[in-house]
């Protein structure tokens, strides 16, 4: 069974200007390693849109409405604070992030794809309910896994990070609820300063890392940590927030790891997979900045997915 590859050109239309570390050239970036030989058994599929029912289930109705009214003139931007602007195709983009994350879910449940890699932006983990920061307009993770409960039924989902934030975003969406399971590694103290180690309840996990942290440190956190709580928890669907700005050449951070790392946690990850959830992966891009490292931990992860 194969592995599908989400995206969509709109993702290329979120533009915060030249200056701004999520830029388009992310997106592309991904997007050129993966037309290597190596991955042409992918199935490439176009995200649709989100619809407004997806992603109420994560916003508040007000913050949707506001988002999806803010259309700046074409060159223009707008700030929503101090990293996270708009430009006029920034709706449409994270329309099509969100959906692509949701139309994941449907490939894994339906069958027809064993895992998917939802290649889009802007990312989204940092997207609280009622509030955009850290470069997150819609938080797609979160609206997939609530995706997966009202459309398929199912009663056990997780969410695993390994970007080098805290996804604030995604713990504040899931913090009420046993039945989602969240957890996340991620530089402390680092942007957006939460994240501290300890959980709510027994399925919010957080193991923060200091700065220069390197690969042997991030293992043995997920193995200590993560990894038992995820076993524990027996998801039915696992979701990862796949972040790769935890590479030890990505400017916004001081953590340590290598493609390496990011291919000994995906294995990890399939493998608990293959245990509770039918080998049901839905992976969804965060941060990467540094494009080169970023290109080429995307493809290290994807290999593992498909099983190259």
């Amino acid at each position: 069974m194969s592995v599908a590859l989400f995206t969509h050109l709109a993702c290329l239309d979120h533009d915060p200007g030249s200056w701004h570390p999520e830029c388009p050239d992310r997106l592309r970036a991904v997007l050129r390693a993966l037309e290597a030989p190596e991955f042409a058994p992918l199935l490439r599929e176009e995200a649709p849109p989100a619809t407004k029912e997806q992603i109420l289930r994560v916003h508040d109705a007000a913050y949707v409405a506001s988002i999806l009214g803010t259309v700046p003139a074409l060159g223009e931007v707008v700030p929503l604070d101090a990293d996270t602007v708009m430009s006029s195709g920034s709706a449409d983009a994270a329309l099509h992030a969100a959906g692509g994350a949701a139309a994941a879910v449907d490939a894994v449940m339906e069958g027809w794809a064993r895992a998917a890699f939802v290649a889009v932006r802007p990312p989204g983990h940092h997207a609280e309910p009622g509030r955009a920061m850290g470069f997150c307009l819609f938080n797609n993770a979160a609206i997939a896994a609530l995706h997966a409960r009202a459309r398929w039924g199912l009663q056990r989902i997780a969410v695993v990070d390994f970007d080098v934030h805290h996804g604030n975003g995604t713990e504040a969406a899931f913090a009420g609820d046993p039945d989602l399971f969240y957890a996340s590694s991620h530089q402390y103290p680092c942007y957006p300063g939460t994240g501290a180690a300890r959980g709510i309840g027994d399925h919010i996990v957080n193991v923060p890392l200091p700065p220069g942290s390197t690969g042997g440190d991030f293992r043995i956190a997920w193995e200590a940590t993560v990894l038992p709580a995820l076993d524990a928890f027996a998801p039915e669907l696992l979701i990862i927030s796949a972040g790769f700005d935890a590479h030890h050449a990505d400017p916004l951070a001081e953590l340590r790891l290598t493609e390496r790392d990011f291919t000994w946690i995906t294995e990890k990850l399939v493998a608990c997979a293959k245990i509770h959830a039918s080998g049901r992966v839905v992976s969804v891009l965060e941060g990467g900045y540094n494009l080169d490292a970023l290109a080429a931990s995307a493809a290290a992860h994807v290999r593992v997915l498909m099983g190259i």
